[in-house]
C-alpha cells in the first residue's frame, strides 16, 4: 500500500505538470488537475465497492493503472499536436493561402477536446487509485479470514507514509529526469506489483491467463515506449509551433523551446524562445524590450557601478546592461540549466544553437564583471542583505505574475527588501507585463512599489510580439525617476544614442504618457502583500477575459 500510494502521488504531481506544460498554463492547471485526481480518487472509493471479486479487481486495477499511466502523456502530445496542427494540414490539402484561416467550429472544437484531454485522464487515473485501498481492506480481511479491528488504520497509515516518500521522490529525482522516464518507471512499478499479486495470490484467482497476458504484453509496451516514446512526444511537441523547433530542453523548473522562422532571402533568421509554450522573446524585436527595461533605470541612476538583476536568465538584459561599463552585475535567476544554456555551456545543446545564441546575448554570461547566482531571488536577495551589499540599480526582469510562487517576488514585503539594496540615489525598473490587456495588475505594481517608499512612475511601448508593454520605474531620493531622465546624460557625457541602437531621450520620456482617464480608478487598485495573492488574481481575471478577445483563434503556442 505504501509503495502504491507513492506511486499515485507521482502521477498526481504527473499529471499536473505535464498538463500545465502543454497547456501554457502551468499556475491554473496544476491546481485544477490536482482538485480533480483527489475527487476521482473519492469516487473511486465509493466504486470499489462493486466488484464481486477484490483479488481480480485488484489485478486489473494496477494493471489499468500502469497501462494508463504509461501512455497518458503520449496519448495527450497526441492529442494537442493534432488538434493544433489540423488547421495547417486543411490549408496544405486544399491549396489555402494562408490569410485563409481554417479555424471554424469544428476546429475550435478538437482544440477545446484536445485541451481536455489531461483532465479526462487525469479523472480516471485517480478514478483506479482510489479503488486501490477498499480493495486491499476487503483483501487483507479475506486473506486473515477475520474481521481486523486495525485494518483500515494499518491501511491508511502506509497510504500517507508512501504518499510522503512518493513526494520526496518526485521532488529529488522526478524532476531531474525526462517526463515521460518518470511515467514509465512508476508506470513499471504498478505493472510489478500487479505480477507479484497474481503470483502470491495466484489460488485466488483460478482463472489467469487472461490477467498474465495483459501484464505481459504491458511490458513489452513499457520496453517500446522506453525505446522510441521519447522521440514521438519530441514530434508532437514540434507540431505545437508554427515555426521550425531547433532545440528544446526540460529542466527542473520549465521547458524550454527555441524556434526559428525564415523570413526571406537575405534577411536575418527569427529565433524565439517560449517557455512552457509561453512566448518570452523573438529576436526582430526583443531589443525594444530590454532597451526599455533597462535605459531608463540605467539613466535614472546617478551611479552604475554595481548592478543587480534578477531574472534575465537568457543574458539579454545583460547584454545590454554591460555597454553601460558598468564594475560589476550580480545576475539571479532560479534555473541555472538555462543560464548553462545561454551561456553556450549546456553540453546536449548543437554548437550552432549555443553560437546562435551566444550571439544575440553577447556572450554576456562570459564577462569577467558578471556574477551569476543560482537561486530563488526571494531567498538569495535575504543572502544579500545579510552580506552587506549595495547596488546602484536593480532592474527586476521576471516573468508575469502568472503563478502564485511568483506572486511573492512581486510583493511589498521583497520591495522592501530590494529598498535595502538600493542606493540612496539609486534606481530600479520592473517589468510589470501589459497595460492593455491587464490594467489592474499593472496599475497595483505601481502601487505595490510606491507602498514600500520609492518615488514609482509608469511607462510604456508597443513590442510587436507582446503588443502593448509595461514597465515600473522607482526611486528613492530626490528627483522621480522621470525628471531625472530628463535631466540626465550618459556615462562620459556621450549621447543616449551611442548606448541604446533603439531610444533617445524624447521616446524614454513620451513613454511616460498615458491616456487622459488610464489611471481614473487607480484608487480602487490593492497593493499585492506577501501572501494576499491579489496581483496574480488581477492578473488571471484579466487574461481569462481577454482570452480570445483581441486575438479570436490564435493557438496559444505560435
Amino acid at each position: 500500500m505504501a509503495t502504491l500510494a507513492g506511486c499515485g502521488l507521482i502521477y498526481e504531481y504527473l499529471m499536473a505538470h505535464y498538463a500545465g506544460r502543454v497547456l501554457g498554463a502551468l499556475e491554473s492547471t496544476l491546481y485544477a488537475m490536482i482538485g480533480l485526481m483527489i475527487v476521482a480518487m473519492g469516487l473511486g472509493a465509493l466504486l470499489a465497492k462493486g466488484f464481486r471479486c477484490p483479488f481480480k479487481a485488484f489485478a486489473w486495477l494496477e494493471w489499468g493503472i500502469a497501462s494508463l499511466g504509461a501512455t497518458a502523456l503520449i496519448i495527450i502530445s497526441l492529442c494537442i499536436s493534432l488538434a493544433f496542427s489540423f488547421p495547417a494540414y486543411l490549408q496544405d490539402i486544399y491549396g489555402l493561402h494562408p490569410s485563409i484561416t481554417t479555424d471554424g467550429q469544428v476546429v475550435q472544437g478538437l482544440a477545446k477536446i484536445a485541451k481536455a484531454t489531461p483532465f479526462v485522464i487525469g479523472a480516471l487515473l485517480g478514478l483506479m487509485i482510489g479503488m486501490e485501498i477498499p480493495l486491499i481492506a476487503r483483501i487483507r480481511e479475506q486473506v486473515h479470514g477475520q474481521h481486523l479491528e486495525h485494518n483500515l488504520g494499518t491501511i491508511y497509515g502506509a497510504d500517507y507514509i508512501g504518499a510522503g516518500i512518493g513526494a520526496a521522490i518526485w521532488v529529488l529525482f522526478c524532476l531531474q529526469l525526462p517526463v515521460l522516464v518518470a511515467a514509465l518507471s512508476t508506470a513499471l512499478v504498478n505493472a510489478l506489483i500487479g505480477i507479484a499479486f497474481l503470483v502470491k495470490y495466484r489460488v485466488h484467482l483460478p482463472q489467469r491467463k487472461a490477467l498474465w497476458s495483459a501484464h505481459l504484453s504491458l511490458l513489452i509496451l513499457l520496453a517500446v515506449l522506453a525505446g522510441g516514446g521519447a522521440a514521438w512526444m519530441e514530434n508532437m511537441h514540434r507540431a505545437l509551433f508554427k515555426d521550425t523547433v531547433l532545440y528544446t530542453k526540460i529542466t527542473p523548473y520549465q521547458h524550454l523551446t527555441l524556434t526559428e522562422r525564415i523570413v526571406g532571402a537575405g534577411l536575418p533568421k527569427i529565433t524565439s524562445l517560449y517557455i512552457n509554450g509561453r512566448l518570452q522573446f523573438s529576436s526582430n524585436d526583443e531589443l525594444i524590450y530590454h532597451s526599455y527595461l533597462t535605459v531608463p533605470p540605467l539613466l535614472a541612476s546617478a551611479r552604475r557601478e554595481k548592478i543587480l538583476v534578477i531574472g534575465g536568465g537568457d543574458g539579454l538584459a545583460l547584454r545590454d546592461i554591460l555597454r553601460w561599463q558598468p564594475q560589476a552585475v550580480t545576475l539571479i535567476d532560479l534555473d541555472g540549466e538555462m543560464i548553462s544554456l545561454f551561456s553556450g555551456d549546456d553540453p546536449q545543446a548543437p554548437a550552432a544553437i549555443s553560437a546562435r545564441l551566444l550571439q544575440l546575448n553577447g556572450a554576456a554570461f562570459r564577462d569577467d564583471r558578471v556574477e551569476v547566482i543560482v537561486g530563488d531571488a526571494f531567498v538569495e536577495v535575504e543572502a544579500l542583505l545579510s552580506a552587506g551589499r549595495h547596488f546602484d540599480t536593480i532592474i527586476v526582469d521576471l516573468p508575469d505574475p502568472s503563478h502564485p510562487d511568483i506572486n511573492k517576488v512581486y510583493s511589498t514585503f521583497f520591495y522592501l527588501r530590494l529598498k535595502q539594496l538600493l542606493s540612496a540615489d539609486g534606481a530600479i525598473g520592473i517589468q510589470s507585463t501589459s497595460p492593455f490587456h491587464t490594467q489592474q495588475a499593472f496599475i497595483s505594481i505601481g502601487k505595490t512599489l510606491q507602498a514600500a517608499g520609492f518615488t514609482s512612475e509608469q511607462y510604456h511601448a508597443n513590442v510587436p510580439t507582446f503588443g502593448e508593454w509595461g514597465w515600473t520605474i522607482g526611486t528613492l531620493r530626490g528627483g522621480s525617476a522621470s525628471q531625472r531622465i530628463a535631466a540626465s546624460v550618459a556615462p562620459s557625457g556621450e549621447s543616449i544614442e551611442v548606448l541604446s541602437d533603439w531610444l533617445t531621450k524624447p521616446q524614454i520620456l513620451a513613454a511616460f504618457v498615458f491616456s487622459p482617464r488610464y489611471f481614473a480608478d487607480a484608487k480602487h487598485i490593492k497593493i499585492n502583500t506577501l501572501g494576499s495573492h491579489q496581483l496574480y488574481q488581477y492578473h488571471q481575471r484579466a487574461w481569462k477575459q481577454h482570452d480570445g478577445a483581441f486575438f479570436p483563434g490564435q493557438n496559444p503556442f505560435d
